[in-house]
C-alpha cells in the first residue's frame, strides 16, 4: 500500500493551485522511487521527469515509447523498426538490434527489469505513473542503467470499487479499447485492466495494395491482487501478459550504389529496381513479414514495515518470445529477408532494506537475475548463400531457398549487492554516499549456418523441420566472469524553502557480452575472444544541477550540467553485411534546463532544451555516437477553461530533434538532418471527471523524419540504403467514463 512521507502530502496540499496537466510531475501527491523511498521528485538530487497516470491520459500518451517525448534530452529509438525498442539519453544509446543485448537505458515495470528490448514495446493503459530519471543510476537499480532509466507503475488495487472504460477510433482504421475494474476489502483487493488496438496499417505494398503494413493487432491484460494481512504487511501478486501480431515490410528502398552515397536516381544494378516516386509510405514489397510477440510474467511483491526499518522483497519470473521476418532489401525482388528469433526467461530476485535514524537515512540490498537466452538470427537470402552449395558440390533441393541460420544461446546469472546513506551534515546539507558490487557470470555458444529454408513462406520458416542441408560455416563457444562497481558521492544543499541545488560524482556500469553477428565475418575479424567478446562499459558522470519553485508554487525550473567519462565504451559499429559490438573511449558534456509554468489560472506551459556533444573514438578519429542530436528541444502549451458543463482544454505540443545519426560512419546514407513532430488535442472532461472525450491529431504538419536507417550501400553489398520513417499524420477521437474512485 502506498504511504507518503510526513510532510510531502502537505507540501503537495499546499500546492494544489497548479493545474491538473503540470502539477502531476511533481506537485501533486508524486513519489520517486529514484532513492528506493517515497519522495517528492523536487526533493532528490537527480534529473527527473515524471507523470502521472492523469497526466499521461492528457498528453494522449498510449504507449511506452511515447513518454520520453517531453522529457528533456530523452528520446525512443527502434534498433530495427517494429522489431526492439530502447531508450536514448544524453546521448547514451544503443542501435544493436540482436536480441541478447541490453540496453545502456534500462526499462523497470513494477521494480523489475525489462531486459529484452524485443519486450519493451509495451501499451500503456491503467498507469499510476512513470518515472524518467536521467545520469547513471548504477547504485540502486543497477542493470545496465549507464545512460538512466524509466520506470512504468502501474495502478495498484484498493478496496474501493472504481475503474474505467475508454473506446478510440482513428485514422488507418484504428480501433482500440482499453478498461479496468477494481475493488475489495481493506484485507484483500483485487485489479483487472486489458486493452485491444488494431489498425489497418499505414504502408502501401504496391504489389498487394489492399492488404497495409505496419498494422496494429495488440493484446495485454494484467491482474494484481492485494493482500493486507496485518497493517503492516502488504503482499502484491501480479499476473500479465501481452501479445502482438502485425505484418511488417516498411523500409523505404534508396539507390544507394555508391558506399555511404545517396543515388536515389540511379538504377540498382544489384536488385535491378529503383523506387523514386517520392512516397515513403509505399514499397514493392515481394515477401512483407511479420512480428509475432508474446510476453508473460508473474511477480509477487512483499513490503513489511517494522519499527526501524522496512523489508521489501521483489520476486520475478518473465518470458518473451518473438519470431520477426522483413524484406530488408525492400523491392520485388527475392534478395535478403533478415529475422530475428526470440526465447527468453528471466528470473530476478530483490531484497531490500530501508530505513531512518536520527543520523542518517539508509538503504541496502541484495539483487539477483537468471537470464536464459536461446535466440538465432539471420536471413533467407538465395543470391548471397546459394553458391555456397554449388562451391561445396551439395545438390540443391528444389522449391527451397537457401540462407543463413544463425543459432545461439546465452545464460547469466548476476548478483549484486548495494547500499546507500543519505547524511545530514546540516539542516540545509545531506551527504549522499552509495555502493554497488555486481558479479557477472554469462556463458555463450553460437554458430553460423548455410541452410535450405524448404518453404521459406511458411509461418516457422526456421523450424527444424523447414531446414534442409545445414552447413556449418563457423562456431563459437565462450564465457566471461565480470566483477565491477558502481558508486555514488553527492552533495545536495537546501539553498532555500524553495531551491535545491547538487553536485557529485556517479560511476554507472553495463555488463560485457558476447556479438551475434548475421553474416560470416570478413577478415580481419574472426570467431575468437578478441572479436565475438566485449568488456563492461563504465561511465564517470559528474553532474551539478538545481531544482527550483517561482512564483508561490506557479513554475518549476530545473537545470543540471554534465560531464560523461566513458571507459570500454561499447560501441556498435555496421560496415556493410558486418555487425559488430567493441570497446573504445568515449566522452561526453552537456545540459538541460526544464521549464514547468501556470502564469496564469488554465494555462500551462512545459519547455524543455537539452544540449550534449559526445565524442566516440573510432580507429584514431572522434565521431558522435548513434542517435544522439546536439540539440533536444520541447515545448507543451495547454488552456483550460469552464464550458459545456464541464471543462474544455486546448493542447499543443512540439519535439525538435537536430541532426544525428544511425550509424558510427557519419555517412550521408545514415543521417537525419533534423526534424519537428508537432500534436495538438481538444478535450472535454466533465464536472464530476467521469466523462472524457478527447479528439488529437499527431504528426499535425505531416513531418517525413527518419527514425533508423541501414546502409547497404556500395555494389559489393544491396546498393540500397533501408530507411524507416515515423508515423505519418493521424487523427482520432476517444471516450472514457470513470467510476468509482
Amino acid at each position: 500500500m502506498i504511504r507518503s512521507k510526513p510532510g510531502v502530502l502537505a507540501l503537495a496540499t499546499s500546492l494544489a493551485v497548479v493545474p491538473a496537466c503540470l502539477q502531476a510531475s511533481v506537485l501533486e501527491e508524486v513519489f520517486v522511487t529514484a532513492t528506493k523511498r517515497q519522495q517528492s521528485s523536487q526533493d532528490v538530487g537527480i534529473a527527473i521527469s515524471a507523470y502521472t497516470g492523469n497526466q499521461l491520459e492528457q498528453l494522449g500518451f498510449d504507449n511506452a515509447q511515447q513518454v520520453t517525448a517531453m522529457a528533456p534530452g530523452v528520446h525512443t529509438i527502434q534498433p530495427n523498426g517494429e522489431a526492439n525498442y530502447a531508450i536514448a539519453m544524453r546521448g547514451v544509446a544503443s542501435s544493436d538490434f540482436t536480441t541478447n543485448v541490453e540496453s545502456p537505458v534500462a526499462l523497470y515495470v513494477d521494480e523489475v527489469y525489462v531486459s529484452q528490448m524485443s519486450g519493451a514495446g509495451f501499451m500503456l493503459f491503467d498507469m499510476e505513473r512513470v518515472e524518467i530519471l536521467r545520469g547513471p543510476q548504477g547504485t540502486l537499480f543497477g542493470r545496465n542503467a549507464t545512460g538512466g532509466l524509466v520506470h512504468y507503475i502501474t495502478r495498484k488495487p484498493t478496496a474501493e470499487l472504481d475503474g474505467y472504460l475508454k473506446g478510440t477510433v482513428g485514422d488507418y482504421d484504428q480501433f482500440k479499447v482499453e478498461g479496468a475494474i477494481g475493488g475489495g476489502t481493506e484485507t484483500v483487493a483485487a485489479r483487472l485492466t486489458a486493452s485491444y488496438h488494431e489498425n489497418d496499417g499505414y504502408i502501401t505494398n504496391r504489389l498487394d495494395p489492399g492488404t497495409k503494413l505496419n498494422n496494429a493487432d495488440d493484446l495485454a491484460a494484467r491482474m494484481q491482487v492485494l493482500f493486507s494481512p496485518q497493517e503492516n504487511l502488504d503482499i502484491l501478486l501480479n499476473a500479465r501478459m501481452s501479445e502482438q501480431d502485425i505484418r511488417t515490410g516498411f523500409f523505404e528502398n534508396v539507390s544507394s550504389i555508391r558506399s555511404g552515397e545517396l543515388t536515389p536516381d540511379e538504377l540498382n544494378p544489384v536488385l535491378g529496381y529503383i523506387d523514386n516516386d517520392g512516397d515513403v509510405y509505399a514499397g514493392d514489397y515481394d515477401d512483407p513479414g511479420f512480428n509475432d510477440l508474446e510476453t508473460n510474467g508473474f511477480s509477487a511483491t512483499l513490503n513489511w514495515r517494522f519499527d526501524d526499518f522496512n523489508l521489501t522483497s521483489i520476486s520475478d519470473i518473465s518470458n518473451v518470445e518473438r519470431v520477426y521476418i522483413e524484406d530488408s532489401d525492400a523491392s520485388p525482388v527475392s534478395v535478403f529477408n533478415f529475422y530475428l528469433t526470440t526465447d527468453a526467461e528471466q528470473v530476478s530476485q530483490e531484497l531490500r532494506l530501508d530505513g531512518e535514524t536520527e543520523s542518517f537515512d539508509w538503504v541496502a540490498g541484495l539483487y539477483y537475475m537468471d537470464l536464459k537466452i536461446n535466440d538465432t538470427n539471420g536471413a533467407i537470402t538465395e543470391p548471397f548463400i546459394g553458391p555456397v552449395y554449388d562451391d561445396i558440390g551439395i545438390a540443391r533441393t528444389p522449391g527451397a531457398e537457401a540462407g543463413l541460420n544463425n543459432a545461439y544461446v546465452s545464460e547469466l546469472e548476476s548478483i549484486s549487492l548495494f547500499g546507500q546513506l543519505d547524511v545530514p551534515l546540516s539542516n540545509e546539507l545531506t551527504l549522499i554516499v552509495g555502493g554497488r558490487y555486481i558479479q557477472d557470470e554469462k556463458e555463450f555458444a553460437y554458430g553460423t549456418n548455410a541452410v535450405e529454408f524448404l518453404d521459406p513462406d511458411a509461418r516457422g520458416f526456421n523450424a527444424g523441420g523447414n531446414l534442409a542441408n545445414v552447413v556449418e560455416l563457423a562456431a563459437y563457444e565462450g564465457s566471461r566472469e565480470d566483477k565491477e562497481w558502481s558508486a555514488r558521492l553527492q552533495l545536495d544543499w537546501m539553498a532555500g524553502d524553495d531551491l535545491l541545488v547538487y553536485g557529485g560524482w556517479n560511476r554507472g556500469v553495463r555488463g560485457g557480452g558476447f556479438n551475434a553477428p548475421i553474416f560470416p565475418l570478413s577478415p580481419p575479424l574472426d570467431y575468437d575472444d578478441a572479436t565475438m567478446s566485449y568488456d563492461p562499459e563504465q561511465l564517470d558522470a559528474f553532474e551539478v544541477g538545481f531544482k527550483s519553485t517561482l512564483a508561490g508554487g506557479l513554475a518549476q525550473l530545473n537545470g543540471a550540467a554534465y560531464y560523461y567519462d566513458y571507459n570500454d565504451y561499447q560501441a556498435f559499429f555496421i560496415i556493410g553485411i558486418d555487425t559488430i559490438t567493441f570497446n573504445t573511449d568515449a566522452e561526453s558534456v552537456g545540459a538541460e534546463l526544464e521549464l514547468q509554468a501556470n502564469p496564469i489560472p488554465g494555462l500551462d506551459i512545459l519547455l524543455g532544451a537539452a544540449w550534449n556533444d559526445i565524442d566516440v573514438d573510432l580507429d584514431g578519429r572522434t565521431v558522435s555516437s548513434v542517435q544522439s542530436p546536439e540539440w533536444n528541444l520541447n515545448a507543451l502549451i495547454r488552456y483550460e477553461w469552464p464550458a459545456l458543463g464541464g471543462k474544455l482544454a486546448v493542447q499543443a505540443d512540439a519535439v525538435y530533434r537536430s541532426e544525428h545519426y544511425f550509424a558510427l560512419t557519419e555517412a550521408e546514407t545514415v543521417t537525419e538532418s533534423g526534424y519537428t513532430v508537432t500534436n495538438a488535442s481538444l478535450s472535454w472532461t466533465s464536472t464530476d471527471l467521469r466523462w472524457q472525450a478527447t479528439a488529437f491529431v499527431k504528426n499535425l504538419a505531416d513531418e517525413e523524419y527518419l527514425v533508423q536507417t541501414f546502409d547497404l550501400s556500395g555494389l559489393d553489398v544491396f546498393g540500397i540504403t533501408e530507411q524507416y520513417y515515423g508515423r505519418p499524420r493521424w487523427w482520432g477521437l476517444s471516450l472514457r467514463y470513470n467510476w468509482g474512485g
